[in-house]
């Protein structure tokens, strides 16, 4: 039986060529985010199988979540059938991340016939255009740039605030600010959680930079790490913001530093994908006070018996 491999960060040049054209529009399809998203619980594993890219993802002990996400290839999809027979010869049973795209495609009906169709809403990404969240223009926003505003007032204009390129070195403080972040957060109350998981793979993101074709902005006030962001090419016309955070405590500091990332992580992009909100009501009517132009619906794909 072909098995899947464990992968790490040490894989990311070899892995990249198979996400240079790949269409996928979920933000798990970004490489930084495959790689970086390990804990003691989960771990990627993958393997080249006739050219195509293979990922899955294994747990120690929620056996039950084990599965496989669409091949990756350069702008080539499998047909279901396909991925049928793909999932009994390693000895999976799920797709997770399926794309609307993908279900456009090839029908429900099509589809229905061979696997159990499941919703995922709480991994559909809210996407944006890069130039409203560059501008804020607009009465909608009219909100968001008055509190860039008064951030600016009191802390831009004073000269309390500096915006630096994020880089490994500053991994310590990272942490500390990370720490911080998720007491206002309560991120930390459950080991497994997704946002303590999320803190993890910030670590590791942050960690392999110099590896990772990502970029990263920081945000500091009166010195101390505020607020800090990593962007990384998704396809060909869409960036993905994988992590931005920010003190709550500072009136319009996400306001400000948000526009700041839109500007500068995202030269060439038409698109800003950031993300779900993982069923967290308060981040999900952040993401949606920004106005996305789309959400990208997630599902997942059963093998019938």
């Amino acid at each position: 039986m072909t098995a899947l491999k464990p992968i790490t960060p040490d894989d990311y040049s070899r892995l990249k060529p198979f996400f240079i054209n790949q269409p996928h529009r979920l933000c798990i399809y970004g490489l930084p985010s495959l790689l970086s998203w390990r804990n003691t619980e989960y771990y990627p594993c993958a393997a080249v199988i006739d050219g195509i890219l293979i990922i899955g993802a294994e747990f120690n002990t929620q056996k039950d979540k084990r599965h496989l996400i669409l091949p990756v290839a350069d702008h080539m999809l499998y047909p279901p059938e396909k991925l049928r027979d793909l999932a009994e010869l390693l000895n999976f049973s799920t797709y997770w991340f399926v794309t609307r795209d993908y279900m456009d495609v090839y029908g429900m009906d099509r589809i229905g016939a061979l696997f159990h169709i499941e919703d995922q809403p709480e991994y559909a990404d809210y996407v944006y255009n890069k130039a409203d969240l560059s501008t804020l223009a607009g009465r909608k926003y009219a909100r968001k740039r008055n509190l860039v505003s008064q951030f600016k007032r009191e802390f831009l204009n004073p000269g309390r605030v500096t915006i630096e390129p994020l880089k490994p070195g500053h991994l310590t403080e990272c942490r500390i600010f990370l720490d911080e972040w998720c007491l206002e957060s309560n991120c930390d109350m459950d080991g497994d959680s997704n946002l303590a998981c999320e803190k993890q793979a910030v670590i590791n993101t942050i960690m392999e930079l110099d590896r990772f074709d990502s970029k990263g902005l920081l945000a500091r006030i009166d010195n101390e790490i505020c607020a800090f962001g990593i962007g990384a090419r998704l396809t060909h016309d869409m960036g993905v913001l994988h992590f931005e955070k920010a003190f709550t405590r500072f009136k319009g500091l996400y306001q400000f530093f948000d526009q700041v990332c839109a500007r500068t992580l995202f030269d060439g992009f038409a698109y800003i994908n950031k993300e779900s909100d993982m069923s967290v009501p308060n981040l999900a009517k952040a993401k949606q006070s920004y106005y996305p132009a789309m959400r990208i619906p997630s599902y997942s794909l059963t093998v019938l018996a």
